[in-house]
């Protein structure tokens, strides 16, 4: 059986990543991203997901912050564990500029996003999951290799910013399959790819 690809991505209701700021402009997602509906979402997906896939950034980003959640007695405990599955999970980074992992179970690629997970899919078992990296979902979603959206809809208008959803993207229907309100307004949304 073939390994399922879910894309994994907080958006603004005008469809932006971040602000018009640039790549740090995301002061908007945090007060979604710390309610207890947002948390319980990404323990949810992580439960089913043995495969991480990162883009170099957001494994900067994230190698930066979470490893040392798993330990923060302060720290929800969602959080706790979704620091540790990230840590003890196989992530796989995509770049063309880094050659050494930092975090472990970590692997560097320089390859086509789609080809490595055509390969992937035929290995192992679990779900294989983007999280959050633009970079990767874009390419994927072209190339129609991905099967699952899992998004967090934020009741934002941002005004500015990259959108997710470019213009060129092939069409392609979804079927919405959970839908979760959480604390702050946002909607925790999952939609699988119809394929006739």
């Amino acid at each position: 059986m073939t390994r399922t690809v879910t894309a994994n991505i907080t958006l603004s209701l005008d469809g932006r990543v971040h602000g018009a700021g640039g790549i740090f402009d995301m002061s908007w997602i945090v007060p979604h991203a710390i309610t207890e509906g947002a948390r319980d979402h990404m323990v949810r997906m992580a439960e089913r997901s043995t495969t991480i896939l990162l883009g170099r950034k957001n494994y900067e980003g994230f190698a930066g912050f979470w490893p040392g959640v798993a330990d923060d007695e302060n720290a929800a405990p969602q959080d706790r564990l979704a620091s540790r599955w990230m840590t003890e999970t196989e992530k796989v980074v995509f770049s063309t500029t880094l050659t050494e992992p930092t975090w472990a179970n970590s692997r560097i690629v320089d390859a086509d996003p789609a080809d490595v997970v055509k390969q992937l899919r035929s290995e192992g078992s679990g779900e294989i999951v983007i999280l959050a990296s633009v970079s990767l979902i874009r390419p994927l979603l072209a190339a129609d290799e991905i099967d699952r959206l899992s998004l967090v809809l934020a009741p934002e208008l941002v005004g500015g910013g990259d959108r997710l959803f470019e213009d060129g993207l092939p069409a392609s229907s979804w079927k919405l399959t959970d839908a979760r309100p959480t604390e702050s307004g946002a909607l925790c949304l999952i939609y699988d790819r119809s394929r006739s």
